[in-house]
């Protein structure tokens, strides 16, 4: 699963969390629309927002969260 950390200049630097490696890709080569902590999937030549596996990975974030704040 790849997962935007952050933008820096022309760049994202994206988490790789099958490989537990970071690397780096072209702003210009992930869809306008992606911001920090969404997961991407290549497809087409550029790499896109999967908004399911986001929506899910998020919901995953705050349970946890939540969670940690009850114990």
């Amino acid at each position: 699963m790849l997962i935007i950390d952050r933008f820096e200049g022309e760049f994202a630097i994206v988490e790789d969390t099958e490989t537990e490696k970071t690397i780096t890709i072209e702003k210009e080569r992930i869809e306008q629309n992606a911001s920090e902590s969404d997961v991407i999937v290549f497809s087409e030549g550029i790499y896109r927002v999967d908004h399911e596996s986001t929506k899910k990975r998020r919901a995953e974030v705050l349970a946890l969260l939540k969670k940690m704040n009850l114990d």
